[in-house]
């Protein structure tokens, strides 16, 4: 598959889950993913997923702005690095931020998270 359209099905993919079935995202990581979010260091699918279900909103709407990608290493991974904004329920402005993940081949022919990285970005 090209690079550019497996890592825009990604994202697609990640974004739409995120902003309706945040619990929906434990399959896209595994006990050796690694979340950094905003510094804080995660580690583990399930750390992830209470990580990310517990952040202090319930609503949300993601829109991305651009999608960058280079495949990596010889494993056949996959960095992905996407800049946007993120529209919180009654909030009347969007925060921006940029979010990195290092996708990684699964022996069943798909990718798994391996490494995510998030900020939020302030002018």
């Amino acid at each position: 598959m090209d690079p550019d359209a497996l890592s825009k099905a990604f994202v697609e993919h990640y974004y739409s889950t995120f902003d309706t079935n945040r619990s929906g995202l434990a399959n896209l990581y595994q006990d050796s993913s690694m979340l950094t979010f905003e510094g804080q260091k995660i580690q583990g699918s399930q750390n992830i997923v209470a990580k990310l279900t517990s952040l202090p909103f319930q609503q949300c709407k993601h829109s991305i702005t651009t999608v960058d990608s280079q495949p990596s290493g010889p494993a056949g991974g996959m960095l992905v690095f996407v800049s946007g904004n993120l529209q919180l329920a009654g909030e009347q402005h969007a925060l921006k931020f940029s979010q990195m993940f290092h996708l990684m081949p699964t022996p069943q022919g798909s990718f798994y998270v391996f490494n995510d990285i998030f900020r939020l970005n302030y002018a």
